[in-house]
């Protein structure tokens, strides 16, 4: 932990940072936008080639002019036999700075590749001799010898099996281009998405820290911060077939791992949403949202474009629900989120999803920063005055044993019991003295122990006591050791009730502190038990009660109450905290 507290104050300590993020991200997503135009040029060929299955295994099949006419253009169940598939297509006159010319395959099993009867190409191994079937990957590239290339028509055949999910029907696809644009571009693409993967790699690591080591874990940092990984992990995983060789028989792992980090982002979103807009139907709203999920990966189970799709349209109707409101309730931030929504949602209606995805959630996420941008600063100005308060508070709680009238009626007491009764009269100067060591001690402190402040209430009463000569009893019930409270709030209460209550018969004013641990909150109870003064007006509370709300606010926010009121014994003050 020390470690961590090391590394963020390293990174706190360079606001940059901050900045750096936003620009190394727009800097990605504008580089992708300029990618797009030229990876989704036109290919070569000049239509969408539709393959014709046959199962069986003749290598005359592979011919070029072989006569396909009867075959099948759906493939069937092959189980673990071989089988041909053959494509037609037209290509159109090929540039010379285009050559040599690649195919690119995308098909399930194992395979041999022919163009026009000659072989250039296998994936995998077909299963021969009695040896099984070691499977290809899904996506596979080929080049094409130069002398079989010439404007026309020409066929593809290849010769496969499918051992391995013999039931699941994919198609055949193929792409033509340059041999080595094929395998640059996804290279390419691959490099920039890592960078952009990087940056939110960054903003998670930063964030996580920022979360640690903040003093009230606040769950929006944490949540912005798993978006962040999790965003990093979908990008590694979408992108982790141009890093290792997956077999076609580990495809839909990969798939299902995606479909559930896009299920988990398109909950983590909206939730992130409603805790910076304050949204109060949240609750329900997840509820219902959850369900939707839930609902589309039953209903669309094995379709993992289309519920990837669905999960983020899901995601783009629950946070549009919510930034509106928040817009309605006036929120900060609440046009720019709604902006960054909808140019989410055109990038996802009008780019290819394997983009739009990573530029609209891009999008998506810088709008959180700014929000985050904003509630960072609020804290910031919250914390300032926090410590404008804290010492407005130390500077009373001095003052509050050093006031000209304390200290002119005290030290009058002090020379009478000292001329009277030296042996007392110590006694009252040690308590006076061990009272405004206590004070000094705490007055810098936000919290101290409970003990501390019982042992400066004992202080205060004995000095009263001499100074008033008056029987004051003060008692403990079900205090708890161990409990830590701000400084000097039972000894307001104390001061309140010897400067408002007269003695009962017997000279006599009794005080009594009880403790509860109930189910939510921690309880205390002061009681005084004496008469009350009469007074013109209604009693709400001056300075005293003003410093104890200060204090309690200081340590523990909003969640505490305090109520006084007088009652037939006395007066009865009640500080509920509750608990953590």
């Amino acid at each position: 932990m020390k470690t961590f507290q090391r590394l963020y104050k390293l990174l706190n300590s360079h606001q940059a940072l901050k900045i750096t993020l936003y620009i190394y991200i727009m800097h990605n997503l504008l580089f992708l936008l300029t990618l797009l135009s030229a990876l989704t040029r036109p290919v070569i060929r000049t239509e969408e080639p539709i393959p014709v299955y046959k199962t069986g295994d003749n290598k005359a099949w592979a011919a070029k002019d072989y006569d396909d006419k009867d075959w099948s253009q759906t493939r069937g169940n092959t189980r673990d036999r071989i089988f041909w598939s053959r494509t037609h297509f037209e290509l159109r006159p090929v540039e010379n700075e285009l050559k040599p010319l690649g195919l690119q395959i995308q098909s399930f099993g194992a395979f041999e590749v022919y163009w026009d009867g000659v072989l250039i190409g296998h994936n995998g191994q077909l299963p021969q001799h009695g040896k099984p079937e070691m499977p290809g990957t899904e996506s596979s590239y080929y080049r094409v010898p130069d002398h079989l290339i010439s404007p026309g028509f020409h066929t593809v055949a290849l010769r496969s099996s499918q051992s391995f999910f013999p039931e699941v029907q994919r198609s055949v696809d193929f792409k033509m281009d340059s041999y080595t644009a094929l395998l640059t571009k996804p290279l390419v693409t691959m490099s920039y998405m890592n960078l952009m993967a990087g940056a939110f790699l960054i903003a998670a690591v930063y964030y996580f820290f920022l979360y640690l080591n903040s003093r009230r874990r606040p769950w929006d940092t944490l949540i912005f911060a798993s978006i962040c990984f999790l965003f990093f992990v979908l990008l590694i995983m979408e992108y982790l077939k141009f890093h290792v060789v997956i077999p076609y028989t580990d495809f839909f792992v990969r798939l299902e791992i995606i479909g559930w980090l896009t299920f988990t982002n398109a909950l983590l979103v909206p939730l992130y949403f409603i805790i910076q807009f304050n949204c109060k139907q949240g609750k329900w709203l997840m509820g219902a949202l959850l369900i939707t999920l839930v609902l589309l990966y039953i209903v669309h189970y094995g379709a993992y474009d289309l519920t990837a799709r669905l999960y983020s349209l899901a995601m783009l109707i629950a946070a549009f629900i919510v930034v509106l409101n928040g817009i309605i309730q006036k929120e900060k931030g609440g046009f720019i989120a709604l902006a960054a929504l909808v140019i989410s949602a055109l990038v996802n209606k009008s780019v290819v999803y394997d983009f739009g995805l990573f530029i609209s959630f891009t999008v998506i996420v810088l709008s959180m920063l700014y929000l985050h941008s904003i509630r960072a600063s609020v804290i910031e100005t919250e914390h300032q005055n926090a410590v404008l308060l804290s010492s407005r508070l130390q500077l009373e709680l001095l003052k509050k044993n050093i006031q000209p009238h304390f200290l002119r009626n005290t030290l009058t007491s002090m020379m009478d019991w000292v001329e009277e009764s030296p042996k007392e009269g110590s006694r009252f100067i040690q308590a006076l003295a061990t009272e405004f060591d206590i004070m000094n001690e705490i007055s810098e402190q936000t919290l101290i122990p409970i003990t501390k402040e019982l042992e400066l209430c004992r202080q205060h009463i004995s000095i009263m006591g001499f100074r008033k000569e008056i029987n004051y009893i003060w008692e403990e019930v079900g205090i708890d050791e161990e409990q830590l409270i701000p400084p000097a709030i039972i000894h307001t209460l104390l001061e309140n009730g010897i400067t408002h209550s007269e003695p009962l018969p017997g000279n006599t004013v009794k005080f009594v502190l009880s403790y509860f641990l109930k189910e939510k909150t921690h309880e205390y109870t002061f009681e005084t038990l004496a008469e009350n003064r009469k007074v013109m007006t209604k009693r709400t509370g001056g300075n005293g009660f003003k410093y104890i709300r200060a204090r309690l606010t200081e340590s523990y926010g909003q969640n505490w109450t305090f109520d006084s009121v007088a009652t037939e014994n006395g007066w009865i003050s009640t500080i509920h905290i509750l608990r953590q």
